[in-house]
């Protein structure tokens, strides 16, 4: 893979995966009443499942920004994705869609377009942590990954705001 693939896949999903961590550590009760809407958790493990995730999701977000470890990053958060979906999935299937994703800032319900959006992201995940093929990088490489980072942070806000987002479609400092 072409190293500025790689590397805008990176820097997408570091940042993807830090909006989401900020978004549960601003409201930790929030958080926590989102969490144990999905009935999936015990009672005695809500709490601390609210507190590990949002630390795991920054902790991805950094790593990614390692090349030394943005492999096991990428497998992380493709990790934590397949379980926000799988999440979803099973809440769907039990006619639950009215839950609130916590997934950005709430106001977002469970939708098949939400797993669809965590299956398109998990792609950039599995681009994110690729191998690049070495090779120099030179100044339109850099426009390039800073390109390909926005427009990837602009689709996943367009996916969120046709999702039904109500934070996605209200302005955040």
């Amino acid at each position: 893979m072409d190293p500025v693939v790689q590397l805008a896949a990176r820097l997408a999903v570091a940042a993807l995966f830090a909006m989401a961590a900020a978004h549960k550590l601003r409201d930790a009760a929030q958080f926590r009443a989102q969490l144990a809407a999905y009935r999936l958790l015990p009672e005695r493990l809500l709490g601390i499942a609210a507190r590990t995730m949002p630390v795991a999701e920054l902790a991805i977000a950094v790593a990614l920004l390692v090349p030394a470890v943005a492999a096991p990053a990428a497998a992380a958060a493709a990790g934590l994705l397949s379980l926000y979906s799988a999440a979803i999935a099973i809440n769907l299937r039990r006619g639950r869609s009215s839950i609130d994703c916590g997934c950005g800032g709430g106001g977002t319900p469970l939708s098949q377009a939400l797993v669809q959006r965590n299956a398109a992201l998990l792609v950039v995940v599995v681009a994110a942590g690729s191998e690049a093929q070495p090779r120099p990088l030179v100044w339109l490489d850099a426009v390039t990954v800073a390109a390909a980072t926005g427009a990837s942070l602009l689709l996943f806000h367009a996916a969120a705001l046709a999702s039904g987002g109500r934070a996605a479609r209200t302005a955040r400092p």
